[in-house]
């Protein structure tokens, strides 16, 4: 740091040490200008130029260096020069002060902490540069934060000086008019009846609604901003427009329609969206193939000698297409058309934001839902496109069986088609960055699931960063690096599992500037609206969960602050979203994991129970995996579950209860669960935690009572 900063820094110092060490702070007191309100009134009035600047001094000096008494200051403005006058001064004084402080914080801070935190300043700097103008002027018209932060991180940006000072004056009018205006009442108070006077309890009132106030002009002038290019028609065709009829879609119609709202879903392909047609339906049916499979295969823990299967991969694979037709008159166009949704086949195209083109016809609308899903993502590794590499949308077009498959990745969908194929006779290789697999989950889950896929015959290669595919032959290879070494997989078919892309494209988002966030997924507020009010979106197209059940959760809050927002809106709580992966054994989870607790320093109590103690999971031989429950301290409040095991899934829900309405464990400890059950785990985990908490004191009072009762 050079001299001129150093020597600064011990101005400011010395400045704001001699405010408080000198008491000054006592002078901008209200009480105590009350009671020299005459004294300081007759002065003012014999030296007004010298009482303008003055004041004017003390005020930029205060609101420049932070300190205690602008707001005590801009009520003596108006106390001692009147409305229009004191107006006028705290106007430039207060828009001067903060600038001076903008000028120091960027002057002494900006430097060090963009070098320090350049990944977190520089998509702030671009936010600024987009809409700075527009977010500082809701700052100052609706003070969320003390004035005294906004200049000093406003300091930190790129914002230019000139516009900062503007905006701030402009923004701060309102709030300062209404200050002003307060002080003056409180200057005409001489008398306790006075304080009841009509003026100084609407100064009062003004004071306590202007924030509500200021709200709703800033939201007015955002709205008037946002749709200021578009014709808004006089009728509309339909109340609701969905696009996409994935879970997203399908639950948000349906909800419309149960409200007897006018609706019309539009979906390019199948209805079902992924969940039917390519990811959970034909997953779990392609599992419990497999699983059998595994029981066959372990057919001696059974106390069965020998066990044979024959099976076509092909039957197999009809066998999952099957399931999906069983299942698909449950999304339907026919059902969902007899649930009263207007069903249309097409690509839509949003004109305006009332506006949606499909087939050629215009569709007016009130609101807009997006629910356009999200697609497997392919990575740009050298030569994957020419590998034809699968993802969870294609693979169930094989017919067949690759005797080498190698899976990318190792999330959920990677570990679970993995482990399904490894078990259908194919060489599986699971091939990731990671230490382990399942790197979301707690470790302890992760380390059982690894295992038991090493035991189904998976090679698990951790630690491995893909560096280019190329041809081998009539086969592939893929070239990757291992602990600085390279290394060859050699492999007949790859199946890329590494996250799944938002579809966010090709249906006019980009023409109205509807924004996406960093994560790549349309940008969101707390009740799901897009940064156009009535245009909404739900699903994986927005995150941050894409699962079925998340999607249908966040339907329900699209549909009804799509249809009744002007009167009551709900913000989307994804406090407790079950997560699950139906690998062998499945890992299920719901709250705070033990992994997330550490790392967000949140205090925890652990308990937890191993199936390998539960009868039943010895009677179906899945005597493996554990139950594990995080508890507030000293408490039997659950914040957070995992459970590993055969049918964890379906264990899950009795803790999700729990969760919702705030029972703890005591509760599921004095429920009477059915012998022999999986879930008896949930109460063998919660006597668990009274055993840890049992009463020592009283019990050794009952101890002494039992005996004393024995003679």
């Amino acid at each position: 740091m050079n001299a001129k900063k150093l020597i600064l820094i011990a101005v400011l110092a010395s400045l704001v040490g001699a405010f408080f060490i000198l008491d000054l702070g006592s002078y901008l007191n209200l009480e105590y200008i009350k009671q020299q309100q005459l004294s300081l009134q007759n002065w003012v009035e014999a030296n007004t130029v010298l009482a303008v600047f003055g004041f004017m001094a003390v005020y930029i000096a205060v609101t420049a260096l932070s300190l205690p008494g602008a707001a005590v200051m801009t009520l003596v403005a108006g106390a001692v020069f009147g409305l229009l006058t004191g107006l006028i001064l705290v106007s430039f004084a207060s828009s001067i002060g903060a600038t001076l402080a903008f000028l120091i914080a960027r002057y002494l801070l900006r430097e060090p902490i963009t070098n320090k935190f350049s990944n977190y300043i520089e998509p702030v700097n671009r936010g600024i540069e987009k809409d700075g103008i527009s977010y500082l002027f809701t700052l100052r018209l609706v003070p969320l934060f003390p004035f005294f932060v906004i200049n000093a991180v406003m300091g930190l940006t790129r914002m230019k000086a000139g516009t900062f000072y503007w905006v701030s004056q402009l923004g701060m009018l309102p709030g300062t008019a209404v200050f002003v205006n307060a002080g003056t009442q409180l200057g005409a108070i001489e008398q306790p009846g006075d304080i009841l006077s009509p003026g100084l309890i609407l100064s009062f009132c003004l004071l306590g609604i202007f924030p509500w106030i200021a709200k709703i002009i800033v939201s007015t002038i955002q709205t008037r901003k946002k749709y200021k290019s578009y014709n808004k028609p006089t009728r509309f065709d339909t109340n609701m427009v969905v696009i996409g009829a994935g879970a997203g879609g399908l639950v948000t119609s349906y909800i419309a329609a149960a409200t007897k709202a006018k609706v019309t879903l539009i979906e390019r392909h199948r209805m079902g969206g992924d969940c039917l047609n390519t990811g959970c339906v034909p997953s779990k049916a392609l599992i419990r193939t497999t699983h059998f499979l595994a029981d066959v295969r372990d057919a001696n823990e059974l106390g069965i000698r020998n066990a044979e299967v024959e099976f076509e991969f092909a039957e197999v694979m009809e066998r999952v297409q099957r399931v999906i037709k069983t299942i698909e008159p449950h999304d339907s166009i026919e059902r969902y058309e007899s649930l009263g949704v207007d069903c249309v086949t097409g690509e839509a195209f949003i004109r305006s934001p009332w506006e949606v083109e499909v087939n050629g016809e215009t569709i007016t609308t009130q609101n807009i839902v997006i629910a356009t899903g999200a697609r497997p993502t392919i990575p740009d590794i050298p030569g994957i496109h020419d590998v034809d590499p699968l993802t969870s949308d294609t693979i169930w077009d094989l017919r067949k069986r690759p005797e080498r498959l190698l899976v990318v990745g190792s999330g959920a969908i990677g570990c679970e088609l993995g482990q399904c194929f490894a078990r259908l006779g194919c060489e599986v290789s699971i091939l990731f960055r990671g230490n382990h697999v399942l790197t979301r989950e707690d470790q302890e889950a992760a380390v059982v699931v690894e295992e038991r896929l090493t035991q189904d015959g998976i090679n698990i290669l951790s630690g491995h960063t893909p560096v280019k595919f190329e041809r081998n032959g009539d086969s592939y290879q893929l070239i990757c690096k291992h602990k600085d070494q390279e290394k060859t997989v050699v492999f007949d078919k790859v199946l890329i599992a590494t996250g799944r892309t938002a579809n966010i494209t090709g249906f006019g988002l980009e023409q109205l500037g509807i924004t996406r966030n960093d994560k790549g997924t349309i940008d969101v507020d707390d009740y799901l609206r897009t940064s156009i009010p009535n245009i909404l979106a739900c699903g994986d197209v927005i995150g941050p969960y894409q699962f079925t059940h998340a999607a249908a959760h966040q339907a329900w809050f699209a549909s009804v602050n799509a249809l009744f927002g002007q009167f009551k809106k709900f913000k989307v709580d994804y406090s407790l979203i079950p997560f699950t992966t139906y690998t062998s054994p499945e890992v299920a989870r719901i709250g705070l994991n033990e992994k997330q607790a550490i790392d967000q320093s949140i205090p925890y109590e652990a308990v937890r129970y191993d199936l390998s103690e539960l009868d039943r999971a010895i009677t179906d031989e899945a005597a493996y995996g554990f139950v594990k429950v995080l508890l507030k301290p000293n408490s039997d409040k659950i914040i957070g579950v995992t459970l590993v095991g055969e049918h964890a899934a379906e264990m899950l829900p009795e803790f999700a209860l729990a969760m919702k309405h705030k029972l703890g464990l005591n509760k599921i400890l004095g429920t009477t669960h059915a012998y022999p059950t999986l879930n008896e785990a949930n109460r063998f985990v919660a006597g668990e935690w009274k055993k840890k908490h049992a009463p020592e004191k009283i019990l050794q009072w009952v101890e002494r009572f039992h005996t004393w009762k024995r003679g």
